[in-house]
């Protein structure tokens, strides 16, 4: 059972213009939860709905006291939906999934059991994916590969929303832009327990998917962001430093051995494409270990700045607490 002031388990659900499935999806993790003996709570985060979402989402916080309904300003993104219902979680275990429907309850006991096994993040795998192969899952099925190379974190399904946390791993990690999907990979790197767990995915029923083959691209744009996080966000000047140094090494023998053929050959260089290459490099070289080390300066001073929050509330639900 829950300890003292906390729960035992929170369900976080970003809501983008879900309205069709959000009595049931209610219903659903529910009944789930009778199962099981631990207290819960419910946490819809709507990330700027234009439908029926808001409604609909206050009418079932009436019925049951234990959901809270966190509204977005704006459509921020599942980035900043996820990083808003992590900062009013109260369980223990913190357990993300989609308002799609496509997601089983039903696994929630598994992904939980590997929790109480002593993993600290357990991700869900979509091994039997009901999306269309060359729009979703082809495309993911390389983003995936991506990922598990780059970041050395082994994943078949980076992009499966179905994952449980435990409450002090995932509320020490800051997370910006689209990074939700690497949770796992950031988490890495400090030192936590990652377990992957089969789970069951089911076909869209009603609604319209807010994904779109472009996201490929952003994916792997934020995969550079993740890679520079993980290996250099607090010693940046070993890479823009190291790229300085082989650039202006590199123009510097280029420069070397242009002076000898003009000064002991006795060969004409001017206008020579090589003497640009030699100064252009040499130029590029002091300007990218100028880079690190001004880097080194902002990610100090980020560091020891306060955290700046990525998202903006217009109003939370609880029966706990006024409306805001």
């Amino acid at each position: 059972m829950s300890k003292t002031g906390c729960l035992d388990l929170s369900f976080i659900i970003p809501v983008y213009n879900e309205a069709d499935n959000l009595h049931e999806l209610f219903r659903e993790i529910t009944d789930s939860c009778i199962k099981i003996d631990k207290s819960y709570e419910m946490i819809f985060v709507d990330d700027g709905s234009w439908d029926e979402s808001v409604p609909v989402l206050k009418k079932i916080q009436k019925e049951d006291s234990r959901v809270k309904i966190i509204r977005l300003r704006k459509n921020f993104g599942q980035t900043a939906a996820l990083v808003a219902g992590f900062d009013y979680a109260k369980g223990e275990i913190i357990i993300t999934l989609d308002a799609d429907l496509q997601n089983d309850p039903e696994d929630f006991f598994r992904l939980i059991e590997r929790i109480e096994m002593g993993f600290d993040i357990v991700n869900g795998w979509r091994e039997n994916r009901k999306d269309r192969f060359l729009t979703r899952r082809l495309p993911s099925s390389i983003a995936n590969w991506f990922i598990s190379t780059i970041t050395r974190v082994k994943l078949h399904d980076y992009g499966c929303t179905l994952k449980a946390f435990r409450k002090d791993v995932i509320k020490n990690i800051r997370l910006y832009g689209e990074l939700h999907r690497f949770i796992p990979a950031i988490a890495s790197d400090m030192g936590v327990s990652i377990a992957e767990v089969k789970v069951s995915h089911r076909p869209r029923r009603r609604g319209k998917s807010k994904y779109s083959i472009f996201r490929f691209v952003r994916v792997i744009l934020d995969l550079l962001t993740v890679k520079f996080l993980l290996s250099y966000s607090t010693r940046p000047l070993q890479i823009f430093g190291l790229i300085g140094l082989i650039s202006g090494l590199t123009g510097g023998i280029l420069a070397l051995y242009l002076s000898y053929q003009r000064l002991i050959l006795m060969r004409g260089i001017a206008g020579r494409p090589l003497l640009l290459l030699a100064i252009l490099l040499i130029v590029i070289g002091i300007q990218f270990i100028t880079l690190g080390l001004l880097a080194e300066i902002m990610v100090r001073a980020y560091h020891e700045s306060a955290k700046k929050s990525i998202y903006f509330v217009k109003e939370i639900v609880d029966s706990d607490k006024e409306k805001t």
